[in-house]
C-alpha cells in the first residue's frame, strides 16, 4: 500500500487539528508549547484555538487512561504537513493527534 500524495505548492489550506495530550498540567502545557511552536514554524495561521478538556479515553492509548483534549483551525501549506507530523510524533506528551482538511 502507498503513502497519501499531498499536493505541492504554496497554496494555503484550512485544517481541523485535534490532539490528546497527557492529562498532566504540566505535561499539558508543555505539549501544547511543543505543537505551537512547531506549527508556528511551518507558517501556520491560527484561526480557532478551543480547550475541549481532560475526558476519559475509550482505551489505553501509552498507558494513559485520561487525555487533555485541544483543537485548532488552521491554514498551512498543505507541502509541510508531513515533516510537521513526523515533528509532532516524537513528542510523548502529544497522545494522539489528528489532522482534517476542510473544504475551500
Amino acid at each position: 500500500m502507498g503513502r497519501i500524495k499531498r499536493p505541492q505548492g504554496g497554496k494555503m489550506r484550512k485544517y481541523e487539528v485535534t490532539f490528546i495530550f497527557r492529562a498532566e498540567s504540566d505535561k499539558l502545557e508543555q505539549g501544547k508549547t511543543f505543537v505551537k511552536d512547531v506549527l508556528t514554524k511551518a507558517s501556520a495561521n491560527f484561526l480557532e484555538e478551543k480547550d475541549v478538556g481532560e475526558k476519559t479515553l475509550a482505551y489505553e492509548i501509552k498507558k494513559q487512561t485520561k487525555g487533555h483534549y485541544y483543537y485548532f483551525t488552521l491554514e498551512m501549506n498543505p507541502a509541510v504537513l508531513d515533516s510537521v507530523e513526523k515533528e509532532i510524533r516524537l513528542n510523548s506528551d502529544v497522545l494522539k493527534f489528528l489532522f482534517v482538511k476542510l473544504d475551500d
